[in-house]
């Protein structure tokens, strides 16, 4: 397997004055391991990772003045959990350039969230070392702002019902959503419910889970993106009447 880095360097607008440091970047331990390589990535993810949390943690501060340290810690949690890092990876590209040993590539590890997630801190890592902090803020904040403009909504996710419930209290005068399961299915060791948020005349939304509680959460979510691509529809029509 080989990996085209000068094109990715391209992809990610940068030039590194050291590219050994993106080769180690994008070397999986599995990849290193076939062939014999003194490095991987794992370092690199190390370095990485502690260069995320400074740099969302001075984004954050200065960006919401508002929020107590409670609420920043959350927020920048969700920024940095796995999940997020993948979707930042896959919006790079990085799983395409990432070199993988043959177990892992027969795995679809170049798509798995835990090794593309490693391969962005990684990489973070590696700008630090070549180019500075500023360098590795302003990769990481670009990246953040493509696919969070608005990163608060991430807090709306952790406890989407609760989001819910203040966003139709306060848009529909005080009105709350109604929950109702649907079906409850499956064997009683492994239970699938299916429920039903709705707010009459306004919304209904269904989500499923492995408890009422889960399905009730994911339902609510779902409510969540109906309501908010609903109101960016308003305000697109708005516009277009001015």
């Amino acid at each position: 397997m080989t990996s085209d880095l000068p094109k990715f360097q391209r992809l990610l607008g940068l030039s590194f004055s050291e590219p050994v440091l993106l080769a180690e970047a994008m070397t999986h331990k599995s990849y290193a391991a076939e062939n014999d390589l003194k490095y991987d990535n794992q370092r690199l993810e190390f370095l990485g990772d502690a260069v995320l949390q400074i740099v969302l943690t001075k984004h954050l501060f200065h960006r919401y003045g508002e929020l107590q340290e409670g609420a920043l810690t959350k927020l920048r949690s969700a920024l940095a959990n796995q999940t997020t890092l993948a979707l930042f990876a896959r919006k790079l590209h990085i799983g395409e350039y990432l070199l993988l040993g043959r177990g892992e590539l027969e795995q679809n590890g170049q798509d798995r969230d835990s090794t593309i997630s490693d391969a962005f801190e990684a990489l973070a890592g590696a700008i630090y070392l070549d180019a500075g902090e500023e360098a590795a803020a302003r990769f990481i904040l670009d990246i953040l702002e493509k696919v969070y403009p608005d990163p608060m909504i991430l807090l709306e996710d952790l406890n989407p019902k609760g989001s819910l419930q203040e966003y139709t209290q306060a848009r529909f005068g005080g009105k709350a959503p109604f929950y109702k399961v649907l079906t409850v299915s499956g064997p009683p060791h492994d239970p699938l419910y299916k429920v039903e948020a709705t707010l009459e005349g306004i919304f209904s939304a269904v989500g499923e889970g492995s408890s009422r509680k889960s399905a009730e959460q994911h339902a609510a979510a779902e409510a969540l993106k109906i309501l908010r691509a609903n109101e960016s529809a308003e305000k697109e029509n708005a516009k277009e009447k001015e």
